[in-house]
């Protein structure tokens, strides 16, 4: 059994989640981005963004927690590329805690969205994922079973640093 339980975000989770997104990115992009932008990674800025995602469920946001302490989230919804379909879902971020990676929290992360997404209909899913991180490519391909559309690479643009980022795509159901 896990030590870890996935229920839907409250409010009062926001703080934790921004915390803990910036806390994720940090280590996820250590050697990528400059220094002094992770160091710019302020939790405060990211609060009113999740309160405001978890209050209008958009996205739908859950979070993976140990006891009383927020390990991870995900938000997804559907799709927010140009020209998808209806039933088009979209992972918008998967985040767990540094301490907690590699123990299965991602898995059941992408399991409750995956659920989240069939419940609304939706038979496909994505998520964009940069090219430089490994841990993330990894997961999502080997184990949550999504395959890369190298057609679909984008630049994205974090302060001065250019980050490539793919979409990795699945079916549901």
């Amino acid at each position: 059994m896990s030590p870890y339980e996935v229920l839907p975000a409250e409010l009062r989770d926001a703080k934790a989640i921004a915390e803990l997104h910036a806390a994720s990115l940090r280590a996820a992009f250590q050697g990528i981005v400059p220094e002094e932008q992770l160091d710019a990674l302020a939790p405060a800025t990211r609060e009113a963004k999740w309160r405001q995602a978890i209050e209008f469920a958009e996205p739908q946001v859950h979070v993976a927690v140990q006891g009383d302490t927020v390990v991870g989230f995900v938000g997804f919804d559907r799709s927010r590329d140009p020209k998808t379909k209806p039933a088009d879902g979209e992972i918008w971020s998967l985040y767990v805690h540094p301490d907690h990676w590699g123990k299965g929290v991602a898995l059941q992360l992408w399991e409750a969205a995956e659920e989240g997404l069939e419940d609304e209909g939706c038979t496909t899913v994505s998520a964009w994922v940069p090219l430089r991180n490994d841990r993330a490519l990894r997961f999502f391909e080997h184990q949550a079973g999504f395959k890369r559309d190298m057609k679909t690479a984008r630049t994205t643009a974090w302060g001065a640093v250019r980050i490539e980022e793919v979409r990795a795509k699945r079916s549901l159901g």
